[in-house]
């Protein structure tokens, strides 16, 4: 657990660096949704909120995170690497024959829960485990990653109203909402103003966060964790697809869009001349 604010902020431009490294390597990889998400998993993974055995990854104890944007976590190899779940040479390897790290994450990588399909099905397959965890009188917490395109899909909402239901307050639900999907702004496509007002509507705790801020979102939750009564958790963090890099942050279509290898090689270079 790392608690110390700027250590944790350190970490998050540790992962940013090895995620642009990765794509520079694996340019199949989808970088834009990554980039955004990492600071929540940096508050995850080093903040003290998960449960977890690296040396044993399907242990009975640990909480359990589901990342239903799946395509948006190759920011998660390096951090699981630094972790011990599987050697740090596999990043080399990222689709690449003989490697276990592909463009799209497998439960075949420790670490890793499910393969939930298309967009939108992770928040249903979150909402059951938290209800088998609660049937069986388990105290591990149940976390679940989307993106804001996601919420679009419409079995979220049978999830959301499902987990309500069943007073599910060992289900916490984060959104990383960087405002762009596939096909450009999705405020534009469905919007998602007042997002949190909805959320609270149907029954859910919700809390808000600059998703940027790693200290922030281990601070609230934390918070949301340790609060009991009966309702289901969400945290919203918002985002900027593609952050930190030219051309791609902000951009309505970054989510398809590749930087240029000169791009990427002259950001790495300026990252460790600073580091």
């Amino acid at each position: 657990m790392i608690s110390n604010s700027v250590d944790l902020q350190e970490r998050a431009k540790w992962v940013w660096r090895e995620t642009l490294a990765i794509h520079r390597r694996a340019p199949e990889t989808r970088i834009a949704s990554s980039l955004s998400a990492i600071e929540i998993f940096v508050a995850l993974y080093y903040g003290g909120i998960l449960e977890f055995k690296p040396t044993d990854p399907r242990w009975e104890q640990r909480d359990r995170c589901v990342i239903s944007k799946g395509h948006g976590s190759i920011c998660m190899y390096p951090i699981l690497a630094d972790l011990g779940f599987f050697p740090m040479q596999e990043l080399q390897m990222v689709c690449k024959a003989g490697g276990i790290l592909g463009g799209i994450p497998d439960p075949i990588i420790p670490g890793y829960e499910t393969v939930n399909g298309s967009l939108g099905h992770g928040l249903g397959v979150a909402s059951g485990m938290a209800l088998a965890l609660k049937r069986k009188r388990s105290g591990q917490s149940v976390f679940v990653v989307c993106g804001d395109g996601e919420l679009h899909e419409g079995a979220n909402w049978e999830a959301i109203m499902f987990a309500c239901q069943h007073k599910l307050d060992n289900l916490h639900l984060i959104v990383d909402n960087n405002g762009i999907s596939m096909l450009g702004y999705t405020d534009e496509i469905v919007s998602h103003q007042g997002l949190a007002g909805r959320l609270e509507s149907f029954g859910w705790n919700c809390s808000e966060v600059d998703g940027h801020d790693a200290p922030a979102i281990q601070d609230a939750l934390m918070r949301l964790k340790t609060t009991a009564g009966g309702q289901p958790k969400a945290l919203i963090a918002r985002t900027l697809k593609g952050r930190g890099v030219p051309g791609l942050e902000n951009e309505p279509l970054s989510h398809i869009l590749a930087p240029k290898p000169d791009l990427l090689d002259s950001l790495l270079k300026a990252n460790d001349d600073v580091g």
